[in-house]
């Protein structure tokens, strides 16, 4: 996958490599007209939970009050940096509410398109595991957006370099933030109208509130994606390294089953403990799926891919069942991977699955629970 050049939005400290434009910014005149010009116009509707989410809600901000929220972006108020802005703690006095405030670089035309998507979709698009947008700002050429405050960070948090504060991820908590990520997802699949690609799906857009509760974010690379006969949309490419779907990054083409792709690799994140791309690892282990996929034509060597920092308190058949949908998602052909719901299905019913290490020490295959009911495509769950 070396060959992807793939920009980085997430929440992360550590900075990423960018393909960005490096134009003049560009003067928003009416932030709701330009709204509607950023995709399609005559396709922009999308469905809230109740189907009837059509119009844009979302608060607007004078720059001054996000300012003092965020005592005027202080470095003890950063919670993380990603490629097109920081993201800072913030307190509204007019709301008494704790919020998250992310400021845009002002670097050009990208940064300007990322914050007015951004907009758009998450005033269009409301689900318990999505993030929710508060407000924006477009004061001169200020661009902030306030999200919701999720207090425990980012999924990356707790997988990659885990500071001493944090407890290590157990099974059933890995197992209720993938069902959670992964309904996300289906709501901008299958009830979205038309459907939404996300396109950047990884462990720093996936934030966590109280209870480790998974809320997708960061959806300024969003796009709508095909309909009617139309069975892709071509974009240039954008996203993450180690991420990309390997048909996205060869040609542009962008479909439902690149976000399937990307789940995939978050979804080996979560098993494995290791990361999508890890330069600190052999030539050989740095690529995590292409680490994987030898493994996964072996079910015998399927517990060497279980994170360490679980220290075998897992169960084994659980275990299988959670690398067989990864393994299904990271498919080279896109049509191999199952649908956005087939992967809900299954992953719900693991996380439904309570594991006890103490009732349950380094259980068997054979002692292990039930496999999950079938899907409408039949996603492998190995016996």
């Amino acid at each position: 996958m070396g060959w992807i050049s793939c920009s980085c939005t997430g929440f992360s400290k550590k900075k990423k490599k960018m393909i960005m434009n490096q134009n003049p910014p560009e003067r928003v005149k009416s932030t709701s007209e330009r709204l509607m010009k950023i995709d399609s116009p005559q396709r922009v509707k999308a469905a809230s939970e109740n189907g009837k989410s059509d119009n844009i809600a979302a608060q607007t901000f004078a720059f001054r009050e996000l300012a003092a929220a965020s005592k005027n972006f202080r470095a003890e108020c950063l919670l993380g940096e990603g490629g097109f802005g920081k993201v800072y703690k913030g307190y509204l006095e007019s709301t008494n509410q704790v919020v998250a405030i992310k400021q845009l670089n002002r670097n050009g035309l990208q940064g300007n398109r990322e914050f007015l998507v951004e907009v758009l979709m998450l005033s269009l698009l409301h689900h318990p595991n999505l993030v929710k947008l508060i407000g924006y700002c477009a004061d001169g050429d200020q661009r902030l957006l306030v999200y919701e405050y999720m207090p425990l960070g980012s999924l990356d948090d707790h997988l990659h370099d885990i500071s001493p504060d944090k407890k290590v991820l157990d099974w059933n908590t890995r197992m209720k933030i993938a069902a959670g990520a992964a309904k996300g997802l289906e709501y901008l699949h299958d009830k979205a109208s038309p459907p939404v690609i996300y396109r950047d799906l990884k462990c720093s857009n996936i934030l966590l509130g109280k209870g480790y509760h998974p809320k997708l974010s960061d959806f300024g690379l969003a796009k709508l994606g095909p309909v009617g006969e139309n069975s892709h949309v071509s974009t240039r490419v954008m996203g993450t390294y180690g991420y990309c779907a390997p048909e996205y990054a060869m040609t542009g083409q962008l479909t439902l089953k690149s976000d399937v792709y990307s789940f995939g690799v978050v979804l080996l994140e979560i098993i494995t403990g290791r990361k999508a791309i890890d330069e600190s690892k052999s030539k050989a282990e740095q690529n995590l799926v292409a680490w994987a996929r030898p493994l996964f034509k072996d079910r015998r060597k399927f517990t060497r891919m279980a994170d360490p920092m679980l220290q075998d308190q897992y169960p084994r058949r659980g275990l299988f069942q959670a690398l067989a949908v990864a393994a299904m998602c990271v498919q080279e052909q896109p049509n191999m991977r199952p649908g956005i719901a087939d992967v809900v299905t299954a992953l719900s019913y693991l996380a439904s699955q309570k594991y006890d290490p103490i009732a349950q020490p380094n259980q068997s295959s054979r002692a292990a629970p039930g496999t999950p009911p079938r899907a409408k495509r039949g996603i492998g769950v190995q016996r």
